[in-house]
């Protein structure tokens, strides 16, 4: 979720609105939110192509931070990601190349998989078309000529994970991955690992069947009965492990589950203590600054941070915070 305060991603386009010789401000929340460049996109054509359906509860957040972009700087957005519930890269090539096609102002893509998305990014590259990367990607954007990248380090997110996981008694977990082969996701279980300390295995299930992966992660439990820990990958990778822990009614204290990503259901859990908190990556910033940044790109030649990533996340939400991000849900987005 978006908090009212803060951002790294907002420092950085403070810094290009002063760059610019604006006194203007960076706000969040909607009016003058584009800073200098708000209205100064009318235009712009600027493509979006994601590993993720607007549809789903994380990346219609992100749309609704892509859909603001579009209104705060006046540049027309098209938004696009493959059809169906499954990871289909092949497709999402398909929609690269043509938002190519377009000769837009500028792309946005997340980058789930290098080798096979590489090649349909780089013609847009070398089409004279920048490219900003968001979501995923943050490992290989450099090398493909994109200019800077929005979101998380997803290893350095799963090792602060797997070290609060640890401070909280988890010694064996389980890391729920639904799309293994994705180079984000399975840097969070890597880095969750890594950061754990402990044993970890990876179980892929398809969260497309939610009663079925429920059944999996309920046999992983019962086929080792020393697992005392679940890191879901995501909200809806979270439900699934909630209910397998309910159906063989163990505690939260015999085991742990904790989970990327927010949604209403993550939130109350975490205020009920049936799961123990969650990373934020702040994907509403992840859809917003991408568009933003291409703006100021275009007016200006100028990027925030000189081409080095702009960090979403991680930022961690327990029973610390989880009320005061409960009473802004429905008022930041």
């Amino acid at each position: 979720m978006r908090f009212r305060n803060l951002s790294v991603g907002l420092v950085g386009l403070a810094l290009v609105v002063g760059a610019c010789g604006t006194g203007a401000s960076a706000s969040p929340s909607g009016s003058g939110g584009a800073g200098a460049a708000a209205g100064k996109g009318a235009g712009l054509d600027i493509e979006v192509v994601t590993h993720g359906q607007s549809s789903d509860p994380f990346w219609s957040i992100f749309v609704n931070g892509v859909h603001q972009a579009a209104a705060d700087t006046g540049a027309t957005v098209n938004y696009n990601a493959p059809s169906g519930t499954t990871f289909d890269v092949n497709q999402m090539g398909q929609l690269i190349d043509a938002a190519v096609g377009k000769k837009p102002a500028g792309l946005v893509v997340s980058i789930p998989d290098a080798t096979a998305l590489g090649p349909h990014i780089t013609k847009a590259v070398q089409a004279g078309i920048p490219v900003i990367s968001a979501n995923s990607g943050s490992d290989v954007y450099q090398s493909l000529g994109i200019l800077t990248h929005v979101g998380q380090d997803e290893e350095i997110a799963g090792q602060k994970a797997g070290a609060l996981m640890k401070d909280a008694g988890v010694t064996n977990a389980i890391c729920v991955n639904q799309e293994v082969g994705n180079a984000g996701l399975d840097a969070r279980c890597k880095g969750f690992a890594d950061g754990l300390g402990g044993k970890s295995t990876v179980l892929g299930v398809e969260l497309s069947d939610q009663s079925g992966a429920q059944q999996k992660i309920a046999a992983a439990l019962q086929a080792d009965p020393s697992i005392n820990g679940v890191m879901a990958l995501g909200p809806t990778g979270a439900a699934p492990a909630l209910a397998a822990i309910k159906q063989l009614n163990l505690s939260s204290d015999k085991v742990k589950l904790a989970t990327f990503d927010l949604s209403q259901d993550v939130l109350d859990a975490i205020k009920s203590g049936t799961i123990l908190f969650a990373v934020d990556q702040q994907q509403w910033l992840q859809g917003y600054l991408p568009v933003v940044f291409l703006v100021y790109y275009h007016l200006y030649g100028l990027l925030p941070g000189g081409g080095q990533p702009i960090l979403t996340g991680p930022g961690i939400v327990d029973k610390t915070n989880v009320d005061t991000v409960i009473a802004n849900t429905g008022t930041t987005r």
